[in-house]
């Protein structure tokens, strides 16, 4: 079931580093939202705030809170791999487990979950793939490696992973930037079809590409190098790209700078 994401008063640190400063936002349930903005101004980081991947990497961590519905996803007790599992994500590269089968590849995080008879891990790893609109094109080859794939596909195998564990939400982080026109196309497809069942949060560099696939656009940005990224305003897609109310905004979806 798709859920709502509100984020208030958010901050990331590195270390003693702010990357980014006091975020708020709602994310409303099976929409699309992109976040867009200059290279470093923190829009991967705070996506990774979403799902607690943040503080993984050394010194990471977070002030301010993060609501999944009424969950708290920072608060006392919670379990950060629960918070994985319930926000999927998709990474920039596509990351099949090189050594696995394609099917093991989708059924690699039920299988940590458990619970699962053989029959029931054939039902969701075909419904995952056919999520990903990939079955078609491996329904043969299974057992062959994921690896074997090409970066279009391996990219829809990873998508296929991500939706296998049923998240609430799903976050891309640049999924279409190593994938050439037609796979990148294919992805697109797939998000508009996506949405029906899950809450997705992107992040791109490519604003034809957040103008296609979004209903609402966060644009991200930064005083200067070394200040902290702070949203600078969200709002419907289509009136970013029309009318934004920051004249940063217009500035940089114009081309002036960034």
């Amino acid at each position: 079931m798709a859920k709502r994401i509100d984020v208030s008063g958010l901050n990331a640190y590195y270390g003693s580093f702010r990357a980014i400063e006091d975020i708020s936002m709602t994310v409303e349930p099976r929409t699309v939202t992109a976040f867009i903005g200059p290279s470093g101004c923190g829009k991967s980081t705070f996506l990774r705030t979403l799902n607690r991947m943040h503080e993984v990497t050394p010194g990471g961590r977070v002030e301010g809170k993060v609501m999944l519905d009424d969950e708290d996803l920072y608060g006392a007790g919670v379990d950060p791999v629960s918070v994985r599992r319930e926000v999927g994500m998709v990474f920039q590269r596509p990351n099949p487990f090189p050594t696995m089968s394609i099917y093991d590849n989708v059924a690699a995080g039920l299988k940590l979950v458990g619970g699962k008879k053989k029959s029931e891990m054939d039902d969701v790893v075909e419904k995952s793939l056919k999520g990903a609109n990939l079955w078609n094109e491996v329904k043969d080859r299974l057992g062959k490696p994921g690896s074997g794939l090409s970066g279009g596909q391996q990219q829809r195998l990873c998508i296929a992973r991500a939706i296998a564990v049923e998240p609430n939400v799903l976050l891309m982080d640049e999924p279409c930037s190593a994938l050439d026109p037609i796979s990148t196309l294919a992805i697109e497809d797939l998000i508009g079809e996506l949405k029906e069942r899950f809450t997705i949060v992107i992040v791109t560099h490519n604003m034809q590409q957040a103008a296609r696939v979004s209903d609402r656009t966060a644009f991200f940005n930064l005083a200067a190098v070394g200040q902290p990224g702070k949203l600078i305003e969200i709002d419907d897609t289509e009136r970013i790209f029309s009318n934004p109310s920051v004249q940063a905004t217009e500035d940089y979806i114009s081309g002036r700078f960034g």
